[in-house]
């Protein structure tokens, strides 16, 4: 949905409007969270009403563009699933040692039997995904990605950028791609837009294998898979973990983003580090959710 720049900045300034009035515990718990990785971006949004309950550097957060790593993977993963373009029974061997136009993905999950779809999301297999990427068709990856959200303004923040993608043009491109590692820069607001967008999807469509699927899958990588530590707060989370390389190459950044708790979702949150990997981002996530006022009136 296209939104005129005045209705734009309209929506920003009600969303700012709403952050300062979403209660002092969200906020203080971000801030708590925020006290061992500063230069993190933090969002809190609310499922039900798509607003914003609190933030930590949120200026930073409307204006950071990166690659989302591995946050791309559920959100593949369910549209393929959706439209029976995909079998979650399908398994995949993997190796560890993927490489891909010459760069190496390598997986650091334990050495496993080959994964089916569930297995894949909870230990984040990049050689799964890879090969879910070759049976994309032209222009099916965006297509998935802008469904969700992604690629858009969210209107949570005043001067938020909007996500860089290119699509892809050869199957390696694709691969990158989906592997969220090339190809495509989103923000933090926007993948929590995403997320919110995918777990309303999820409860539309509870009996759906591809609800089934994807909801054990990051309710597992939050309980004991590579997001576990969003989990150490106690709160059951679903959530997934990203980690990709800097402009620069030479470092890594981090993400978590998921929804909690996980069975009946009251926030979505997205957690943004800008040197690190996603178990740090998972870290504080986990921090931030066993401070936070969920469950209370």
């Amino acid at each position: 949905m296209h939104r005129s720049p005045l209705a734009a900045a309209a929506i920003a300034a009600l969303s700012v409007a709403c952050l300062a009035a979403g209660g002092p515990d969200w906020q203080s718990a971000v801030d708590k969270a925020a006290k061992n990785s500063p230069g993190a971006r933090i969002v809190v949004v609310d499922m039900a009403s798509g607003r914003l309950l609190a933030a930590q550097r949120l200026n930073e957060a409307a204006r950071t563009l990166a690659a989302p790593g591995s946050t791309l993977k559920p959100l593949v993963l369910y549209g393929l699933l959706a439209s029976g373009r995909w079998s979650p029974e399908r398994r995949v061997a993997c190796n560890r040692q993927l490489a891909v136009a010459g760069r190496r993905l390598a997986c650091s999950h334990p050495k496993a039997p080959p994964f089916d779809a569930r297995e894949a999301l909870t230990w984040s297999c990049n050689s799964y995904f890879a090969e879910v990427a070759r049976s994309l068709r032209a222009g099916e990856l965006g297509t998935l990605l802008r469904q969700s959200g992604l690629l858009g303004a969210t209107g949570l923040a005043r001067g938020e950028a909007t996500a860089e993608y290119h699509e892809p043009r050869s199957l390696e491109a694709e691969q990158l791609a989906v592997l969220g590692v090339d190809g495509v820069r989103v923000t933090p607001l926007e993948l929590a837009a995403a997320y919110r967008w995918l777990a309303r999807e999820l409860a539309a469509h509870p009996d759906s294998v591809a609800t089934h699927t994807v909801s054990a899958g990051l309710e597992d990588t939050a309980s004991f898979g590579m997001a576990r530590r969003a989990s150490l707060g106690g709160v059951p989370v679903a959530g997934k973990t990203g980690t990709a390389e800097t402009s620069l190459g030479s470092e890594t950044h981090g993400w978590f983003v998921g929804f909690a708790p996980a069975e009946r979702p009251q926030v979505v949150v997205a957690v943004y580090v800008p040197l690190g990997r996603g178990v740090d981002a998972a870290q504080v996530a986990g921090e931030l959710l066993g401070n936070a006022p969920l469950g209370k009136p």
